[in-house]
């Protein structure tokens, strides 16, 4: 992550994304590149196909993601601790949809383009989830102006919400938009390969798929036995509460104890009596028509125990549910305000976006050891590709930056796009990622600023110690802040961290982040610590020898009311500096 520096001007030094003008031609991940043929002026099928569940375009009955039972609790299932396919595929043929690309005449010396051979093919993922297609009949017309590139990306992702791509979710995918080469018999055949067909929805699953369906954990992600700077996060530390402390023992050592590979999420030793217990404390607040909920609550004579049942780990199975209704509760809105977010995303898939091409370079490596985002334009891909684009369009100043990725990813993973939009616009608004994410950071420098004190506050030898090591607070903790820790812990403690955030705001990363440098303060004032061992530490993938005693920490942290009165303080501090010109010296 590049480095920040303290003054008004430093946000150039910070990689902030901005549209680009054209593709990479090389393939990435080591994926087959397509020649692409000439655009398609209309693609349809005159086939019919399964509907399959992953391209509805209907909203996903809450039975299937977030009504879980109240009167019986059955073992813990959570929504993702099964593989997305069945192992026997048995759906009705419907007919398939039609897809209407109009593009406008070009103006430049490109070739126009030519009606392309029509596809008769389906998606073959089967995972029970509300992701879909905008619609089934998607209509694309650039505007004038419109990059060429840009457009064909949007019509690109449109086209295979129609057509679908063979292997969703356990094979690699062709690359489609990157190449810009001309059509050749090859690119053809390995394009008509890469679609779905409706008769192998109906085949039984062959071993090999079986066998890496079989090597998912429980949230969906293929087994990985190694990983890069996997660091132990001690527990021993965080036993003792945040307190003013002295220097550590000068011998202690400057590395963290390395962990060979991440280890396997499994399900809480009491996650089936938490899951009746939220089952008994949460309440439907609307149905729709269908008697399917709408929204959840939590009971009046239940909502004291709400604090301390989030801490604990919210249980994955209730995790969507609750989610929504922290979010709703800490932005103030419902279930209204939601879906006119819905109608908003909608509205804006037709428009186009100037970080169109680069949301595409950035969908295939986000979380891309997820079976939801493994295949090329699968069904991950293309939903987290439309999200990203209606909410570039959803604030000018702030537009699209590459920490928005895993956030929208994350979201993915427990509901649909149109839900996803509506969350990302609450973070934006009401959790003051706006900040995060406008030009320059700004929310980030205030939240640096704050982490600042509270280490020369509590630990003024660690803070000593950055600044003789000439270690600055954006150089290891600007990722931390800009993607909610989702790329430096493993991904069950990062839906923890993300429990306490929707329900307190910003200041939990805060504490997090504090956390992290309490449970390595030994190491960062070791006579042997220098600036590449400091950096080199925070810099690593975090994984905590006991999340219990992380999260506890952090809530103990942010129960103490001096501290949060001081926090607030400090922000405001923050912005009297930037107001008067003089944040230039306020950070390390």
């Amino acid at each position: 992550m590049a480095h920040l520096s303290t003054s008004s001007n430093r946000s150039a030094q910070l990689a902030y994304v901005r549209p680009t003008s054209g593709y990479a031609t090389s393939s990435a991940n080591g994926r087959d590149t397509l020649e692409l043929p000439p655009r398609s002026l209309r693609v349809s099928a005159g086939q019919n196909r399964p509907r399959s569940a992953v391209i509805s375009c209907s909203s996903q009955t809450d039975s299937a993601v977030v009504q879980p039972p109240v009167q019986f609790t059955p073992p813990p299932t959570p929504p993702h601790s099964r593989p997305p396919s069945v192992f026997r595929r048995t759906d009705s043929p419907v007919a398939e949809p039609t897809l209407i690309l109009t593009p406008s005449q070009p103006k430049s010396s490109l070739a126009p383009p030519q009606p392309s051979q029509t596809p008769s093919s389906s998606p073959t993922t089967k995972q029970q989830s509300g992701l879909g297609c905008p619609s089934s009949k998607t209509s694309l017309v650039p505007s004038e102006g419109e990059d060429l590139d840009a457009f064909h990306v949007r019509s690109t992702y449109a086209q295979l919400d129609a057509t679908g791509v063979r292997g969703d979710g356990y094979e690699e995918g062709v690359e489609r938009t990157r190449a810009r080469l001309r059509a050749s018999r090859g690119s053809d055949l390995r394009a008509e390969a890469a679609l779905g067909s409706p008769s192998k929805k109906l085949r039984d699953l062959p071993t090999e798929e079986i066998n890496v369906l079989s090597s998912l954990d429980r949230y969906g992600f293929f087994t990985v036995t190694s990983h890069d700077r996997l660091v132990r996060l001690p527990s021993a530390p965080l036993l003792k509460r945040l307190s003013t402390v002295t220097a550590g023992p000068k011998a202690a050592p400057c590395h963290a104890v390395s962990v060979s590979s991440l280890p396997s999420p499994s399900s809480p030793l009491k996650e089936a009596e938490r899951i009746a217990k939220w089952g008994r404390m949460m309440e439907v607040r609307s149905r729709d028509r269908g008697g399917n909920v709408e929204s959840w609550g939590v009971k009046a004579s239940k909502a004291h125990k709400l604090r301390r049942r989030v801490y604990k780990g919210i249980p994955d199975r209730w995790r969507t549910a609750a989610w929504e209704m922290l979010m709703n509760t800490y932005s103030r809105t419902g279930h209204e305000e939601a879906l006119k977010l819905g109608e908003c995303y909608q509205r804006d898939l037709e428009k186009p976006s100037g970080y169109d091409i680069q949301i595409d370079l950035d969908v295939p490596r986000t979380i891309s050891g997820h079976i939801l985002f493994r295949t090329r334009y699968g069904l991950g891909q293309r939903s987290l590709f439309h999200v990203l684009h209606s909410f570039s369009l959803r604030c000018e100043q702030c537009g699209y930056v590459q920490g928005m990725g895993p956030i929208a990813a994350t979201l993915l993973c427990y509901f649909g796009p149109e839900k996803v939009y509506a969350a990302l616009t609450h973070l934006h608004d009401a959790y003051s990622m706006h900040a995060v994410f406008s030009p320059g950071f700004p929310g980030l420098l205030e939240t640096i600023y704050v982490q600042e004190r509270i280490m020369e506050l509590k630990m003024p030898r660690v803070y000593a110690a950055f600044k003789e090591h000439m270690i600055s607070t954006t150089s290891y903790a600007t990722k931390w802040y800009i993607t909610l820790f989702a790329n430096s812990v493993p991904f069950q403690t990062q839906l923890r961290l993300w429990d306490a955030f929707l329900l307190d705001g910003q200041d939990v990363f805060v504490a997090v982040a504090i956390a992290i440098v309490w449970a390595y303060r030994d190491h960062i004032t070791s006579s042997s610590a220098n600036f590449e061992t400091v950096l080199s530490l925070l810099s690593s993938f975090f994984v905590p020898e006991d999340e219990d005693s992380l999260l506890s920490w952090i809530e103990h942290l942010l129960a103490d009311k001096k501290l949060r009165v001081r926090i607030r303080s400090w922000r405001q501090d923050w912005n009297q500096l930037v107001a008067s010109g003089k944040d230039g010296g306020a950070l390390l």
